[in-house]
């Protein structure tokens, strides 16, 4: 049975998700009556805790999921040797197609700019997976189970209002986004996504995940936190 978990646990586990791009994604076999079936997956985390993930018809994880919605993806920091002792979290729910397909690329792509190509055919389309559970490990004795509505962030005003204010930042007030990573000298970040958890700057092919001190709820939220001399 999952037990209430102190919404910091939530809010970490979500932070954790939202900080890595790719996933095992395991659904249940059609083809082998139920047998797990991982594959890697690309994936982002929406505004409201959801995972978007964008997939062909003919790969066979879509067949899959298709056939029994019910899947797992499990993710870490690919970057860290430390396997056993690093933090990562799987996430269990159902992946569901989702028809707002502009709506979806419009955040999708800023991360995954590259599947442009992967969009513009006809069989590829997304899912969205809304968690049900999740468990999280943030290290050794740090293990933790967590339901899927305190993962859920109820509707904010940032969710309508990201669009515009990247474009504000990114034209007006690109030169404060260094302050948020002084290891990067001589070049050029670009913000590609703001939530209330935090935001997430480009550089080259890199995302950084920023996490924040404070909800950013709206756009002057944001404005400030992301501007403010430190």
């Amino acid at each position: 049975m999952i037990t209430d978990q102190p919404q910091s646990n939530a809010r970490t586990a979500r932070e954790m998700l939202r900080a890595h791009r790719y996933g095992a994604l395991s659904t249940l076999s059609k083809k082998f009556d139920g047998h797990p079936f991982g594959s890697i997956t690309p994936y982002v985390v929406d505004h409201d805790g959801s995972v978007l993930i964008l997939i062909s018809s003919l790969a066979e994880h879509t067949k899959n999921l298709l056939h029994d919605a019910r899947v797992s993806l499990i993710t870490h920091d690919q970057h860290d040797p430390h396997i056993q002792t690093q933090g990562r979290v799987t996430v269990l729910g159902n992946a569901v197609f989702d028809d707002h397909r502009e709506h979806c690329a419009e955040r999708y792509l800023r991360y995954f700019p590259e599947a442009h190509t992967y969009y513009d055919m006809p069989d590829f389309n997304f899912f969205r997976i809304t968690p049900s559970a999740l468990r999280y490990i943030g290290g050794f004795g740090d293990i933790h189970w967590v339901k899927g509505e305190q993962i859920h962030v109820p509707p904010y005003p940032l969710m309508a209002e990201e669009t515009e204010l990247l474009k504000k930042i990114n034209g007006k007030h690109r030169d404060a986004l260094l302050q948020h990573a002084p290891e990067i000298i001589n070049t050029t970040l670009t913000l590609i996504g703001i939530d209330c958890d935090g935001f997430d700057l480009r550089h080259e092919s890199q995302t950084l995940r920023i996490a924040s001190t404070t909800p950013l709820l709206n756009a002057q939220l944001a404005l400030q936190y992301i501007t403010a001399t430190r």
